[in-house]
């Protein structure tokens, strides 16, 4: 009588524990290039003192909000636009450096490397938005709301943030490498200074108010600069704080409505 030796069934890891797995290893790629944290630092603040000090002299604001205090709750709002380019590059080096392929000869889901990647960069975004914030009120920003308004304003850009991580993400896979993805992501940054971002919104040309007063960076923006200026801000801005917020959210759930699909689409095609 011939033994027929008995072959383990293959077990699949679940989705959350891959997950985690994956952004642990994606968050430890970043601790490890400390200079991502040292340069992400340094230019941040670089752009801020320069809108700070060098343009805010020649912006005046309506209202009696000081150029500061407009312009931080932009500036740190859009800083996760600029924190994306690395999600874009991280996904096109795993891409191109032949870890996706690793990664499917295991047993673990396939969505694990989309939620895993979005989740580390959004805490390293987290990271990034702290950093920002600090800078912020080193320059002089001051809160005029409460302090649970201006937890919610943060944990809004937290939300933006991971809304931005699909379309980057998907950027980066398409683009295949990390120049490439780079380059790819920069097309989005003209969408910031078309918004309420850096300037009011009324001092554009009419042609450009039309787009920019409804685009989801202005909303996304709208929402923190209300939520931590109080008052003032809701005046200057024409409407209140639960209408920005609502459209804020609105837009960052059809970000990921639409990107996260689109992602997965090219992953699995990859």
């Amino acid at each position: 009588m011939v033994a027929i030796a008995a072959t383990p069934a293959t077990r699949t890891t679940g989705i959350g524990t891959s997950t985690l797995q994956i952004a642990k290893r994606a968050l430890l790629r970043y601790l490890r290039s400390p200079q991502l944290i040292v340069l992400g630092t340094i230019q941040g603040a670089m752009f801020l003192l320069i809108f700070r000090y060098v343009f805010g002299g020649a912006i005046p604001i309506k209202g009696g909000i000081p150029y500061v205090d407009f312009l931080v709750p932009g500036f740190i709002t859009t800083g996760v636009l600029f924190s994306g380019m690395n999600a874009a590059s991280g996904a096109a080096e795993d891409l191109s450096q032949g870890f996706v392929d690793r990664l499917r000869s295991l047993p673990v889901p396939r969505s694990c490397f989309l939620t895993g990647r979005a989740l580390a960069d959004t805490v390293w975004n987290t990271w990034g938005l702290a950093i920002t914030a600090a800078i912020g009120f080193a320059v002089g920003f001051r809160l005029h709301g409460s302090w649970v308004d201006a937890l919610a304003a943060f944990g809004l850009c937290v939300v933006f943030g991971f809304a931005f991580e699909w379309l980057f993400i998907m950027l980066g896979l398409i683009a295949g490498t990390a120049q490439a993805a780079q380059g790819m992501a920069l097309l989005v940054f003209p969408f910031t200074f078309v918004s309420s971002a850096y300037i009011p919104v009324n001092s554009m040309p009419g042609w450009m108010q039309a787009f920019a007063s409804r685009q989801p960076i202005t909303y996304m923006v709208d929402a923190v600069r209300i939520l931590s200026q109080g008052h003032a801000a809701q005046v200057l801005i024409g409407h209140s704080a639960a209408y920005e917020v609502t459209h804020a959210l609105l837009w960052s759930a059809a970000f990921v409505v639409v990107f996260a699909p689109l992602a997965a689409l090219k992953y699995r095609r990859s």
